[in-house]
């Protein structure tokens, strides 16, 4: 049980070894794939560079102290994996640079069917419409308060189904890729599953898991862990949506520049017919 939060704790660390192993094993795996493909582009170098900047505050830093005793400090985390650090990853395209760098047998791998079914659009928009309600309205919130190791695989969950539903969203890397503007329709179907949870986190009467009563901040009762509860929810709902709509700004841009390509592509195809 934590004392309550101040701003004096910003300073303090939650430094897990199988969290840090993992974002090491994974920046080796990305800079071994670098040294295999010099040419690759630095935009996305840098977009998983902050991804795992992203991701190492959002679960070692002051939140990752917090986030089993504060439910709001706890969903700042998950909307910073599925919402910020995902979508960093989304367009560092490591399976691009994993598919150029790799073996004939990983390109075999990367282009089978089993790995290109869970590549597909319909895979990541279910599983997102799936997690979000699963991890929060769910028993599976109570095992996340009751084992550490369900909690940090949680943790791992919220980056991968974020990276399955942002790499379809911004097409930037090989495999099933959607029409431009069917991508905008695609974020905008899951923006309702973001509120509905966050509403429905807001509008009940009572805390629905023993575990935050008991891992509540001392000198707390049961109604400052609802209102925390009801923040949580809030958080949910608005911060979740926000980052939705701010995630399509860039996919509408890419759209208006493709539907303008397209169009002089046409113009110029009609030009050449003497229509």
């Amino acid at each position: 049980m934590n004392a309550p939060f101040s701003w004096s704790h910003l300073n303090q660390w939650h430094l897990g070894l199988g969290g840090i192993a993992l974002l090491l094993a994974a920046s080796m795996l990305y800079l071994w794939g670098l040294k295999r493909v010099r040419a690759y582009s630095k935009c996305r170098t840098l977009s998983f560079c902050a991804g795992i900047i992203v991701t190492f505050l959002a679960t070692e830093s002051v939140l990752g102290v917090y986030d089993m005793s504060y439910f709001s400090i706890h969903m700042i985390q998950h909307l910073l994996l599925i919402m910020v650090a995902a979508p960093l990853f989304a367009l560092a395209g490591p399976l691009d640079l994993l598919y150029a760098a790799g073996s004939t047998r990983v390109r075999a791998v990367l282009d089978g069917r089993i790995v290109t079914g869970l590549l597909h659009p319909l895979v990541a928009f279910l599983a997102y419409f799936i997690f979000i309600p699963l991890s929060h309205l769910t028993g599976v919130f109570n095992l996340m308060l009751n084992y550490e190791w369900f909690h940090h695989a949680e943790q791992i969950g919220f980056v991968v189904v974020g990276y399955l539903f942002f790499r379809v969203a911004f097409g930037i890397e090989r495999g099933s890729q959607l029409h431009p503007g069917l991508r905008l329709v695609f974020v905008m179907a899951a923006v309702p599953v973001d509120t509905f949870t966050g509403l429905a986190l807001m509008m009940t009467t009572r805390v629905p898991y023993k575990g935050l009563l008991d891992l509540a901040p001392m000198g707390t009762g049961g109604q400052w862990v609802l209102q925390n509860f009801h923040l949580g929810g809030a958080i949910m709902w608005i911060g979740g949506d926000a980052l939705m709509l701010l995630a399509c700004i860039p996919i509408t841009i890419h759209w208006v520049r493709w539907e303008t390509v397209r169009t002089r592509v046409i113009d110029a195809e009609l030009d050449a017919m003497g229509l």
